[in-house]
Order: structure tokens, then sequence, then C-alpha cells
């Protein structure tokens, strides 16, 4: 299959940067002496921080890949590394001048619980630490043994399509924003996950488990007499929490997606540096144009590419009155808004005795969606082109300097749409930009800058954001004086508005020459697709294939907007069940207290240039926090805006000061400007305090089961059936890059 090989291709090209060692980003350094343990007569301070210790496993990576993508400050210990620094009791923990115990880290991410790169000395010293200070551990994958409370597996296969549930103990320790049951990715059988279901050992004074996310064990309920295992739970032994996880899977999965806010709630006691939300924003170009419609015979798209000679006219795609009834319909519905690029200029084209019926269809209802200037005319803005030579090149002067669209032109373009939506009762937010094809922005490799005009006239305009091509500039970056903002493109191309277009071309794009495909994908060395139905194939594999990749990005923290065109909203109406289909798979899975953020083109680049900022804030190391009894104290620079997440009921300064935050996911986070002095956070409960734990076992104890509790990098065949954990690392990673690669083909 080729999405197989291109998940191959998407983990051999992320090996590099998954074994990368990180440097602590945030928290104090202890003061004085280091010691091993907390002193139970002083409330010991926990530096807000995570440690992840990796062996380069997809699991442990796809831990960090989430800390890092809500903003939580981790610190990476490479076990490949031959210069990591040894995990002791100095490097976990100190004491202050004024005895105060001080721990480094409030949580620590394992591979599993007994990695093989771990000395018995090291796992001792964690297992003190994480006694001493109340700290957490996430063990990201292992095979159920005793050593952590768990019975063997009865059962050890495929998880593909296999429905699991979140137990209401889970519910309210971090994964609160669930419903409480979701699917594994896949048909039943399949090689996309693998994993291990047991049952818990019977409780005892020192020790229980508590399930997190069971499954019926496969075979049971056709007997009359079901039996539940467990694929995910809590091991307390002696009030040392460890959460087991015995399946595989990768940042990408959606199973593993859906649980992983809940992973980091979890090990941070719902108290860290750091910022969640679910965001989906969508966006229709060319609102008041026409698009160019693809040719089924041709394989092209006539007045827009070359078509072979006798190639027939196709129709332009415009949407209609009736488009628009839909379309507010719709919204309604579904609760959730559509945001319209437009081109007023266009719209003279299309009058019917002066009038435009679309403009006059859209007017009563234009304050129900979000418009986006898209120029007046669609114009291109960047380099005079010269279409002489394939691909195209920039017309460059006699002195070799390039030779560009004109200010006039360019400012003109922006102003002109500007008034014409004011004559015309169109709301709009004049400094938002989005130029026509993204063109004026640089395009590797004909035009390696942006226009210089088009900076200016952003500038001039007091422009603040303008869209980006998320499949060549996936980072936002300054264009004059706007933030570029990248759009996720997606397979649903510009140039098609019925089904049976959409799957010709897409399997123009995706077969092979001898299949009547393009052969692109020979060329670039992946696996071809299978010529799909023109009939079914919309709906049988590009539209799932599509939602997926949608909702990959929704559940990433991912604020990019997602491009669609207008000829999208007409004909078959491809959009609405693309998006549809979204919400009602999100909506599914995550509680209403946590719903989909759905805000215009500002509010997205806002959001990522937020993100942007704390980053780069985590990244200089300016910025310190921890918990010390129940109150949460952050230090900085006066002006810096750092993201925070506590639970409900935490008070700004004092126990009858104001409620912190806005509540999303059943917790309370914002993003908060420091002062001249530090930020105090009272919390309800005091999290970590010392000596909550018994003392752990010993060294040689937990060293003499390590044969049977961790899971090499290379499998170990009395643990894991053979050639199955390459299984686990290659297929665990269902729409890795999926809003990469072939979606760049849309066009703006």
């Amino acid at each position: 299959m080729k999405s197989q090989v291109r998940l191959r291709s998407a983990i051999a090209g992320a090996a590099a940067a998954l074994l990368a060692t990180g440097a602590l980003a945030l928290g104090a350094a202890p003061a004085a002496s280091a010691a091993p343990a907390a002193s139970a007569a002083v409330t010991p301070r926990v530096d807000l921080g995570v440690l992840v210790v990796t062996d380069g496993n997809p699991w442990v990576e796809a831990i960090r890949q989430q800390l890092v993508s809500e903003g939580v400050p981790t610190t990476v210990v490479n076990l490949s590394d031959s210069g990591r620094p040894a995990i002791t009791s100095s490097y976990l923990s100190g004491t202050l001048a004024d005895g105060t115990p001080v721990g480094n880290f409030q949580g620590v991410v394992l591979p599993n619980d007994a990695p093989a790169g771990l000395s018995a000395a090291e796992e001792t010293a964690l297992a003190n630490y994480e006694s001493a200070f109340s700290v957490r551990q996430v063990d990201a994958y292992l095979y159920p043994t005793a050593n952590v409370g768990m019975n063997p597996p009865v059962y050890g296969g495929s998880l593909d399509g296999s429905a699991a549930t979140v137990t209401a103990a889970a519910k309210s320790s971090g994964f609160g924003y669930l419903k409480g049951a979701f699917s594994f990715q896949g048909s039943a059988g399949g090689a996309q996950s693998y994993g291990y279901l047991a049952q818990p050992l019977p409780a005892t004074a020192t020790a229980t488990f508590t399930p997190y996310l069971t499954e019926t064990v496969p075979g049971t309920s056709t007997t009359g007499t079901s039996t539940t295992g467990t694929l995910a739970g809590v091991y307390d032994n002696g009030g040392r929490e460890q959460l087991e996880v015995s399946f595989g899977y990768n940042y990408y999965q959606l199973q593993y997606r859906y649980l992983a806010h809940g992973i980091a709630d979890w090990l941070t006691r719902g108290v860290h540096l750091g910022y969640w939300r679910n965001y989906l924003t969508v966006d229709s170009d060319d609102e008041f144009n026409a698009d160019a419609e693809w040719s089924q015979p041709g394989k092209c798209t006539p007045n827009d590419t070359a078509c072979p000679p006798g190639t027939p006219a196709t129709t332009p795609s415009r949407m209609a009155p009736a488009d628009v009834s839909y379309a507010a319909n719709w919204q309604q519905q579904h609760k959730f808004t559509l945001e319209l690029l437009f081109n007023g200029g266009a719209s003279a084209r299309f009058q019917v005795n002066g009038t435009d019926p679309l403009l006059a269809a859209f007017q009563p209802v234009a304050s129900n969606f979000w418009w986006v200037n898209h120029t007046y005319t669609h114009q291109w803005l960047g380099c005079i082109q010269d279409f002489t030579v394939s691909p195209w090149k920039c017309v460059t002067d006699s002195g070799g300097a390039t030779q560009w669209v004109d200010s006039a032109t360019i400012n003109g373009e922006i102003v002109n749409n500007i008034q014409w939506a004011q004559r015309s009762g169109i709301p709009i937010e004049a400094d938002e930009l989005a130029p026509g094809e993204y063109s004026g922005l640089r395009i590797l490799p004909q035009q390696p800058v942006d226009n210089p005009n088009l900076v200016s006239a952003i500038t001039a305009n007091g422009i603040k954001w303008v869209p980006l091509d998320a499949s060549r500039e996936p980072a936002m970056r300054q264009v004059g004086s706007a933030l570029g903002v990248p759009r996720h493109p997606i397979d649903v191309f510009y140039n098609v508005r019925t089904q049976a277009d959409e799957t010709s071309e897409y399997n123009w794009i995706y077969d092979s020459a001898a299949d009547g495909g393009s052969g692109l994908c020979q060329a670039s060395g992946t696996a071809c697709l299978q010529p799909l139905s023109l009939q079914s194939g919309w709906t049988s594999f590009i539209l799932p294939r599509q939602i997926d990749t949608m909702l990959g990005a929704v559940v990433q923290n991912d604020p990019r907007p997602f491009m669609f065109h207008q000829s999208n909203l007409t004909g078959d109406r491809l959009l609405y069940p693309v998006v549809s289909g979204v919400l009602s798979d999100y909506n599914a899975v995550y509680a209403g207290s946590a719903p989909v953020v759905n805000q215009r083109l500002a509010a997205a680049g806002a959001a990522l240039h937020s993100q942007d900022g704390w980053a780069q804030t985590r990244a200089a190391g300016s910025v310190s926090g921890y918990v010390q009894g129940g109150t949460v104290t952050i230090t900085g620079p006066a002006g810096t805006s750092v993201p925070v997440t506590v639970p409900n009921s935490t008070k700004v300064g004092t126990t009858k000061g104001a409620t912190f935050g806005s509540a999303y996911g059943g917790e309370m986070s914002a993003y908060t400007t420091l002062g001249s002095g530090p930020l105090t956070l009272v919390l309800k409960t005091t999290p970590y305090q010392s000596g909550a734990a018994t003392a752990p076992a010993t060294a040689a104890t937990s060293r003499a089961t390590k044969s049977t509790s961790a899971i090499s990098a290379v499998g170990n065949p009395a643990v894991l059936p053979a050639g199955r954990l390459g299984d686990a690392i290659i297929n665990a990673t269902n729409g890795a890059g999926s809003t990469g690669g072939k979606s760049g083909t849309a066009r703006p």
C-alpha cells in the first residue's frame, strides 16, 4: 500500500530528529548542595518541567513531542548518547540555602519501566526521587508484568479497529476531556497497531492498579462471558505512581492523539507551563470568482494549464445563490463559521441586469461568515513571469535584476477590494490580506524572495496577517508589517466541483503511467495507488483520508487553517462532507468541555504567534516556575507572555483572588503577561508533598526482572512475537506528515 511506504519514509526521515538530546529549558537549578530526598519537616519545592528519558522509540518520542507542542518545558536524556548526564540523586534534586528540598522535575517519562540503557543505580535514583517528591512516571510502552501490578497478558496482537473505553478513574485524573470511548484506526486484524490486554493483580495493602483504558478481549464476547482487559492504567506502589501503556503508538496515530493531552496532564498533576486547544479554521478561497474545472478526457485544466490539442472546454465553477443558502444553513446546524477569501472585482463579470446574483444572495447573511481580502481581481503579484520555458522563471533586465509587479498594481488590488467590500455590505478585517495564489510571496526555486513592492504595500496598508502555503512554508515568518500564517492545503482540489472530477484528478496525480496516471509517484520513488472508481472512489477512499488528515491536525494543538476553494462549495459541495466528518468524529470522542476552537485568520495567527513566542522564551531559559505546597510561583522578565495550565478554582495571588484562566477540557489555562514581580497562583490542593511514598524496590530487585519487563528497540522474542515490534514502530504512524506531501498539489 502506498500509505505504508509513505509512513515508513516519514519515520526514516524523522529518525535523526527523534534522537536529538534536549537541554533543560526552564526551572531554576538548586541553589545549594544536592540532596537525595526531601525532608518531611520542610515543604518541598518542585520545579515546573519534565524529564524525558528516551531510547528513540516512537512511543516515548510521541510523549516528548506532545509536551513540546503544549509548551511544557522538557529536559531530554538520550540513552544512546555516550556523553549523556548520569541520572543521580544530585541530578534530580537539591537543597536551597534555607534547607528547602528542591525537586528539579515535576514528572518523568521513560520508554518502559526498566529501560535497557539505564543502570541499576539510575533506576534506584529515579525511584527514590519520585517517592520523595510525589513525582509521577509514565512508562511509554511496556509488556505487562507483576513489576507494574499486572498479570501476564490474556491477548497480544493487532488492535486495529478495536473499541477502547476510558474509565471513570481516568476521566477524574486528567482525561476528563474525553467522552469515554473511541476506536483504534484501521480495520480488524490490520498491522497499524499492536498491543497487549492484561488484567491487574489483586490489590495489596501497599500496591494497587487502576485501569485507565480498557477493551473487551477479542474472542470472549461471542461466548456470552466477555472479558475486559487493560491497555493502560496506573500502578500505585506505596504512593509511587506509574502510568503504564501496553500498546505501541506514534505521535500521529489518532488513538494516541486522543490520549496525548491526558498523559501530559496526569504526569504533571494538572499544573504546568503550557497551553492546549484543538483548533479548526476552514478557508474557502476565490469567493465571487470562478475556478477553472478539471477535464477528465484531457487530464488537465482548460484555461489554467496546458492541455492536449482537441481537449474540450470545461465550464468554470462558481457558486450559485442556492449554494449560499446551503452554506448558511450548514453553518447554523454545525455551529461552525467558514472563512471566505473574496475577489470583489470578479463580481462585475457575472452581473445580470447590473446585479450579481451571488452577491445579492450573500448580502443578507454576510455577517454569518468571516471575510478576508483576497485582492480585487486575483492578479499575480510576484515577479513578471516568463512562460517560454518550463518551469517558468522570473523575467530579469539586462543587468540581471528581477522584474516585479509594480507597487501601484499591488496597492490597487488591496485597496480596491476593501472599498468594494465596504460598498457591498461585506464585513471585513482590513488588516488581513491573502494574495491570490500566494503570489508575491517567495516561491522556490523561481522566486526565492518576496516581491519588495508587496512587502512595502503590506506595511503601508497596515496589514498584520498574511496566509502562507504550509506545504512550502510550515513556519510563521515576518512579511513586512505582517506575520505569515501557514495554511494546510488538502486533497480536495481547487479545480473540481464533482466527486467524479475529484476522483479523476486524484487518479491522475497518484497512479502509475501504466494505469493512466501521471507517473509522479514513480518519479518520486513512492508506491502508486490503484485507480479509484469514478463512481465510488470519493466516498470509499478519498473522503475518509481527508477527514483523518484534518482531524489529525485538529488534535495536535495546531491553529493553522485549512484551505479549500469556492468550487468546493458548489456542484457536489465537496467541502461539507469533509468538515462535517471531522466535526462528527471529533465530537464522538471529545466531551463538550473541549470544543473545537473555530476562529478566523487573525486569531489563528495570534495563537500560532503565542506558541512561537513561548518556544523562544523556553529556549532562552528566561522564565522559571515551581510548585511549593499549594502555591505556584512563576518568575521572568516583565512583559513576558507565559502559558499556564492549572486545575479549576486556582486563584491569582491569594485564596480570595480572581480565578485564573479560561476553562477548557476540565481545567483552566491562559497566556498571562508577567509583571515586575513573580506571578503567584494558589491551588486548592497540594500536589507535591514530602515523603509521600514508601521506599522503592532495591536496584537489585528491579534489575532482576529487567529482561521480562523491558521491550528493546530490536525486539525480544520472549516478550513480543518476532517481527511484531518492527510493525509497531513502522505502522504506528497512520497519518504521519499527512498535511504535507501530496497536499502540496492543491492550488491556492
